[in-house]
């Protein structure tokens, strides 16, 4: 009962933390990556689909991002979709590629995206403690309901703890890597 309560507890943490490290991969530092685009949802034929299921995205340089779209017709869609993105980014089309350069990053826009990464850090670290808070929860029920002693209650928090401490730790190793790409110039 207890080892199916840390083992559920550490796989929901294990999510937080890749659903963190995917959101930072979204924060755009000063280099071109293929994953900066995948928010990018194209209308094709009236359908929404991602952006990497009609064009195949490559790094051109280390500024520079280009998109060899498989279906001609969808050239425009996919040049849309990319300029109605959040992103802030200008493509530029040619009869079968379309070149996004990447503008470099002012120090003001770097210093506000590391605010943003650590806003992101902050809400994996709020998700890894609660899913601690939930365990323990369910450990008092069990201790409540007489299914384990005490002193089992005292060692699966324990244990507990140690995992939380775990992720946290990847979660602060994370940010920390993000932040220095975020400051290269």
């Amino acid at each position: 009962m207890i080892n199916e309560i840390i083992k559920d507890a550490e796989e929901r943490m294990q999510k937080s933390v890749e659903s963190l490290r995917s959101q930072m991969s979204k924060v755009r530092t000063g280099r071109a990556h293929p994953s900066l685009l995948d928010s990018v949802m194209v209308n094709y034929y009236g359908v929404d689909t991602p952006l990497n299921q009609v064009a195949n995205i490559t790094t051109e340089d280390s500024r520079t991002l280009a998109l060899t779209v498989f279906d001609k017709s969808a050239t425009q869609a996919v040049e849309k979709a990319i300029m109605n993105s959040d992103l802030g980014l200008n493509p530029a089309a040619t009869s079968s590629v379309i070149r996004i350069p990447l503008p470099p990053l002012t120090e003001e826009r770097r210093r506000d995206l590391v605010k943003v990464v650590r806003s992101e850090a902050e809400q994996g670290r709020v998700a890894v403690r609660n899913i601690r808070r939930d365990a323990n929860g369910d450990f008092k029920e069990l201790l409540k309901d007489k299914e384990i002693t005490e002193d089992e209650e005292r060692s699966a928090e324990e244990q507990i703890q140690k995992i939380t401490d775990k992720y946290v730790k990847q979660i602060d190793d994370a940010l920390k890597a993000k932040e220095q790409d975020l400051m290269e110039v």
